[in-house]
Parts: structure tokens; C-alpha cells; sequence
């Protein structure tokens, strides 16, 4: 039976189970050549194929195949690929300026194989490029495919580091890029300075979104702001919260501030204590009140 492995793949990094025939087995890193459906591509062992992967990548079947070990012969190849991919960048920024098309040239993936070559580009507006797509193909004589991106797919393919001091995620692990919200930040008290919260593609960072629904469900555990409570040090109003170490921060009718364990709350009062004495009249609808009889 042939082995299967999960292999990342392509400029993008895709990720896909690839079968393996032959006694031949692989390990996590090694560099190998493989027959995805684009076409002979160089790609990168990640683990065996197992259930839980198959669960995480959300596909049954296989993506292709691992043709062979990549050999000296390969990495030359890869080699001409990458200077090939260069001199391709260049000609396709010349035939853009000289039709004066409103779209910026991003990247060149060019197939270890050399079945196809892919532009990658940003633009605004719907672009149309087959006479552009005609020059490329007679001047490379390959199968020509233009890829429109969106600004995170930009940092997908040219960021390096974050913020962090660590590769960016979305050239690393992550396969799907997902949304964040300003609540997220919110909730777990980050800055909210755009500039310190943005990543390499000036969205909010997608780490914001990891530990979120941690936040969330231990956020549920506790008393909301604004709402009083009954603690063994006495009676107050929640005007803070610490998630994480599940405490509350209680204004108490003295005066004192003190931060309450979650176990230590008695209960949750519902309203405001005291809520039967007859509530304080508004000062400006009283003046007007006695106005009105004068």
C-alpha cells in the first residue's frame, strides 16, 4: 500500500496529501519533487498523512504524488527556475507600464516543471489582461496564468518577519487566513494603537484571533463590568476584569478598590442594591418642574 504524506507546496504554500509508491519512505523536511494538478512542483515533506490531518486539510482525497527525492540535478534546476522567475518579473513590469494597465506585479511562481508560469498582481479594479496574457505566452512559449490578490495574500508572499521576531504566520503555518475584529483586541486588553495591533499587511494581526475563544469562554465565567456583587469583603460594583487570571476588579461602597478572586464572589446582585428607596430625582427635570408652575 502506498505511504501518504502531507507536503507544503508552491509559492503560496499549499498544503496536500501526497501518495508515495515504492519502498522508499520520507521524514519531516525532506525536499522532494511532486506531480500536484498544476503540474511538476517542488515541495516539502511536513509529516505521514493521518486521519487528524486529513480532518485539518478537509480533504479525502489525495492532492498527487511524490515523484522522487530532490537530487543535485534538481536543485540546479530550481536554481534556473528562480533567475528564470526574475528576468519573467522584469518583462512582465515593462509590458504593464507600456499598456499603462492599472495592476502591480506582486510575484512570478514559475513551475519547477516549466508547464506554467503565474503572475500574481493586485489591482483595484477588474482588469483586462488577454492581450497581455498573448505577449507573455509568445515570449515565454508556456502556459500563462494570471492570479489577481488581495493585500494579505501580498504579505502571504513577501513578508518576512513580524513584529514578534518570527516568521509571519501567514507565510508559515497558517493555510487559511482568518477574520479578526477589533473586539478581539478588545477583549484581551491589547493596545489599540492600528499601529502596534497591524501586521506586515496593515490588517489587523492574525494572532489576535488564536487565543480569542479562550478569552471568550473564560470572559462568560465572570460578573460583567457594571454589574454589583456580593463578596466576602462586602458589597460592590465590577469595574474591571482579568480573564486570564480570573479576577475582578470591585469599587466597594467604602470607597476601597480591591481585586476579587472569581471564587470569593457570593453572588451576583440583580439591579442596583438598594433598589426599593425611592430613586433620586433628576435635578434638571426638577428645575423645570418649578419652573413650569411659576
Amino acid at each position: 500500500m502506498a505511504r501518504k504524506y502531507v507536503v507544503r507546496y508552491g509559492t503560496m504554500r499549499f498544503l496536500g496529501e501526497f501518495s508515495a509508491k515504492g519502498p522508499q519512505s520520507f521524514s519531516r523536511g525532506d525536499e522532494v519533487v511532486v506531480r500536484s494538478h498544476r503540474g511538476t512542483e517542488w515541495g516539502s515533506v511536513l509529516c505521514e498523512a493521518t486521519d487528524r490531518t486529513r480532518e485539518y486539510l478537509g480533504k479525502d482525497d489525495a492532492s498527487g504524488r511524490i515523484l522522487r527525492l530532490a537530487n543535485q540535478e534538481d536543485e540546479k534546476t530550481r536554481t534556473e527556475c528562480w533567475q528564470r522567475e526574475q528576468e519573467a518579473f522584469e518583462t512582465g513590469k515593462e509590458l504593464i507600464a507600456e499598456r499603462k494597465m492599472a495592476m502591480q506585479l506582486v510575484d512570478i511562481e514559475r513551475l519547477f516543471g516549466g508547464e506554467r508560469v503565474i503572475f500574481y498582481f493586485l489591482s483595484e479594479t477588474r482588469v483586462d489582461f488577454r492581450e497581455l496574457v498573448k505577449s507573455l505566452a509568445h515570449k515565454f512559449n508556456t502556459r500563462i496564468e494570471m492570479r489577481q490578490i488581495g493585500i494579505r495574500d501580498e504579505a502571504k508572499l513577501l513578508a518576512d518577519y513580524g513584529d514578534c521576531g518570527k516568521p509571519v504566520c501567514c507565510n508559515t503555518h497558517l493555510s487559511e487566513m482568518p477574520p479578526v475584529s477589533m473586539k478581539m483586541a478588545k477583549v484581551q486588553k491589547a493596545s489599540l494603537d492600528p499601529t502596534k495591533i497591524s501586521g506586515r499587511c496593515g490588517r489587523l494581526k492574525c494572532c489576535l484571533r488564536y487565543e480569542y475563544d479562550t478569552y471568550e469562554s473564560y470572559r462568560k465565567e465572570l460578573p460583567k463590568i457594571g454589574k454589583f456583587v456580593l463578596t466576602k469583603q462586602g458589597q460592590g460594583k465590577v469595574i474591571a476584569q482579568e480573564i486570564l487570571a480570573q479576577k475582578v476588579l470591585v469599587a466597594f461602597e467604602d470607597r476601597r478598590r480591591l481585586m476579587i478572586d472569581a471564587k470569593d464572589i457570593v453572588t451576583v446582585i440583580s439591579g442596583k442594591p438598594n433598589s426599593s428607596e425611592k430613586p433620586t430625582e433628576n435635578p434638571k427635570k426638577s428645575r423645570q418642574n418649578s419652573n413650569e408652575e411659576k
